[in-house]
């Protein structure tokens, strides 16, 4: 009778429980999406964009109108998060200042933005000029003489602005703005932003300064060739005192050289004259004259604007002397020729980039690919459920082989909707890759929704049976055939977001293509993916060793419950890294309310009725408090589990390293990953690697992709890689060696011997 029970049961999971699966794939669009949106790229069409970093505005200063032959004022109000800041003109060591991209009416032409004085934000060794808080970047607009006004009485202005916005880790943001002005009216709401941003602006001083180029620095870890500055012109009420330096010219000066350290200050009279200003590593060659700017210390400056004063001063200085350009460091042969074969490939139509060769090794891998992808833990125990349908000898050959081609074309199609929507995102400018819905909590909460069912399901908690109406509860018996290909739907949504190996280059490759060349990449996932089952299907032989019906299905169908509450654990470990404990806590406390909720739809009689009510209402209390929860930005990065080895990447960090010729190991990860945590436990965190690393003096650095982040997508793709895991190992000189998804500690050790 068990086995009987037990033998439909694995057959015919419940077609509502497949269903889900379906919306899990609509939700991953839908978030992914909305996600991107919000924190990529802004298309709003008003005046305000609002990001989880940054609040921006388009504002404007027309006081007495837009009349002809007058100047007005627009500007951009940023309202940085705290610990988030954008950048100066020269944005320093790192960093790219705001761009404003304008659309205006006939008659109307834009200036340059009018730079408020930054301040210098150091991070780390860098040092960067930039705002944090609150700014406005003010942009005068000339009013034609012959200007006529619309007919509407409203100028419209549209701006295309892009920022980066910056903590630790970089984010390049842009949004769309539309703002309408009235022609005969006043504009003055932001006045005080206005007033504020012009008393931030440096003045002009009068008398030219100089630049002087001295050789000889005096110290052999700073460049051998020093500027020297006189500036003259100043305030009398400036003298004795100590000013700060901001450079207008990018790439001249070593930005972090510290005065009174590496450099040093004095004045001569009421001239200002700096010694010893040390040149960057990247100077090119030497112009005719230097923009500095001058200003008081920050907190003298804030007093000095309270009082209305001015607090810093513009200087143009005549460059006395020639420097030496720096010399472009070289690269190595092999690296110079993959260079311009991929410069070579980057200019040839897309059609010429997919040799018929490349295509084929991409088919293979994906195939080897999704054959692996079976192995995986999540996925496992759902195949096993359905090949162990077999053991119950309750089906015809026909309805078998029926059964396993509609598992197949469920995972095909599955892949193939995935994929486009991968490409479709991507050529709608979205910085996404594969695991992409699984950076989404929504997603993550969805899945663990979903595992709780068919854990408490498969452990014999419920039968839906018990719980729907018999029309509903049987549908899955009237059609064998759509249960199976919902279930190859279900089990891609569960291992989508893993790369197996093989999967990685051929992804890459598949990005890389024209949209039916890189389909056909995907299809070939679903169907490596599907032939084990369609083998069993076909074959009777395949699961010829399965013993007869019995007892012992219905204990396979309880032990198979806890991998499923296994891959819960995960998947909540999974939220807690993306949003934070306190959402990981409120996903349990959801799971509980719905588990309850299941056991009181399977009662019967009275009590039913009444538990089920109270179940819905403790579940809507604790969603309502839940939900927002879901959706929080992730907390402040914490240190690695390994401590101090193992640092935060970004491209600045890497690029710095390199240039210091220090080898670098990079580690693209995800806590979404299984791949990614097995590889950190039996390898990375290895005694044996650990030590090797540090013989070496390697920097480890963990590019954490668990939620979205553009920066870590493009590098990915630079790497010819679409998704986790990645192992890049940069040596000084020499191209990166990229290495294999199943990471072991001879291929990591191989590797470190060759520096």
């Amino acid at each position: 009778m068990q086995s009987a029970h037990f033998s439909s049961h694995a057959r015919r999971q419940p077609l509502v429980l497949w269903l889900f699966a379906l919306f899990l794939i609509a939700a991953s669009a839908i978030s992914t999406s909305a996600f991107a949106q919000i924190h990529l790229k802004t298309t709003s069409t008003a005046a305000v964009v609002q990001t989880p970093r940054v609040r921006a505005e388009l504002v404007a200063q027309a006081p007495e109108g837009v009349a002809a032959g007058q100047t007005f004022w627009l500007g951009l109000k940023l309202e940085h998060e705290p610990g988030w800041h954008t950048y100066w003109k020269n944005a320093g060591d790192s960093g790219l200042p705001t761009e404003l991209q304008w659309q205006l009416p006939a008659g109307l032409s834009a200036g340059p933005i009018d730079w408020p004085v930054p301040n210098a934000l150091r991070v780390g060794p860098l040092v960067n000029y930039g705002y944090e808080k609150s700014v406005l970047l003010p942009v005068p607009v000339k009013v034609a003489a012959d200007f006529k006004a619309p007919a509407s009485g409203m100028v419209e202005v549209r701006l295309s602005a892009s920022w980066l916005i910056c903590r630790v880790e970089c984010i390049p943001e842009n949004g769309e703005f539309t703002l309408q002005i009235p022609v005969q009216g006043t504009t003055a709401t932001n006045s005080e932003d206005f007033s504020k941003a012009q008393a931030q602006q440096p003045a002009s001083l009068k008398e030219q300064g100089q630049a002087i180029v001295k050789p000889d620095g005096g110290s052999a870890k700073l460049p051998d060739e020093r500027l020297s500055l006189r500036v003259p012109g100043l305030p009398e009420a400036l003298k004795g005192k100590a000013l700060e330096f901001y450079p207008e010219n990018a790439e001249t000066f070593k930005h972090a050289a510290e005065s009174g350290k590496d450099w040093q200050q004095r004045w001569e009279g009421d001239t200002w004259v700096a010694e010893g200003l040390p040149l960057s590593e990247l100077r090119g060659d030497t112009p005719k004259q230097l923009a500095i700017v001058l200003a008081l210390p920050a907190g003298e400056r804030a007093a000095a604007l309270d009082k209305g004063e001015a607090a810093a001063w513009r200087s143009t200085l005549d460059v006395a002397g020639q420097w030496t350009p720096a010399t472009v460091a070289s690269v190595s042969p092999a690296l110079a020729a993959a260079l311009e074969a991929n410069k070579a490939s980057a200019s040839m139509p897309p059609s010429a980039q997919a040799s018929a060769t490349d295509l084929w090794a991409a088919l293979l891998g994906g195939l080897i690919g999704g054959l692996i992808l079976n192995l995986m833990p999540c996925v496992f125990p759902v195949l096993a459920i359905k090949v162990l349908g077999f053991a119950g000898h309750g089906q015809s050959r026909r309805a078998q082989r029926l059964g396993g081609l509609a598992y197949a074309a469920g995972m095909v199609l599955s892949f193939l909707a995935l994929g486009a929507l991968l490409l479709g995102l991507r050529a709608a400018g979205q910085q996404l890759g594969w695991g992409f819905q699984l950076q989404s909590p929504v997603v993550v909460a969805l899945l663990a929704a979903l595992f709780t069912l068919l854990g408490l399901n498969l452990a014999g908690f419920f039968e839906f049976g018990n719980m729907l109406p018999g029309r509903l509860a049987s549908l899955q018996l009237r059609n064998p055939v759509l249960d199976s290909f919902l279930s190859g739907v279900l089990a891609v949504a569960i291992a989508s977001p893993c790369t197996a190996p093989f999967m990685g280059a051929s992804l890459g490759f598949a990005i890389d293509m024209p949209m039916a060349q890189a389909l056909t990449v995907f299809a070939a996932l679903g169907i490596g993916m599907a032939l084990p089952y369609v083998l069993a299907s076909f074959v009777p032989a395949a699961v010829g060793w399965l013993p007869r019906p019995g007892a012992w299905m219905q204990t396979f169908r309880h032990a198979m419950a806890f991998p499923m509450f296994a891959t819960v654990v995960w998947l909540v470990w999974v939220l807690g890294h993306q949003s934070g404990v306190d959402a990981a806590a409120a996903l349990l406390a959801l799971l509980l309310v719905l588990t309850a909720l299941i056991w009181a739809l399977s009662l019967v009689g009275r009590s039913r009725v009444v538990l089920t009510g109270l179940a819905l209402l403790l579940t809507a209390g604790i969603g309502y408090h839940a939900l927002p929860l879901l959706g929080a930005q992730p907390p402040a990065a914490a240190q690695s589990e390994a401590g101090e080895l193992w640092q935060p990447w970004s491209p600045e960090k890497v690029q710095s390293l390199q240039a210091a010729n220090r080898p670098v190991f990079v580690d693209f990860t995800a806590a979404w990953c299984v791949t990614c945590q097995v590889n950190k436990r039996t390898t990375l965190n290895s005694a044996e690697v650990l030590s090797a690393f540090e013989q070496h003096q390697v920097q480890l650095l963990r590019a954490d992709w668990t939620r979205q982040d553009p920066a870590i997508t493009q590098a990915l793709y630079a790497l010819g890689r679409n998704g986790v895991p990645v192992y890049v190992l940069y040596a000084p000189g020499k191209p990166p060696v990229v290495m294999t998804e199943l990471l072991t500690k001879s291929e990591v050790l191989d590797a470190l011997k060759l520096l």
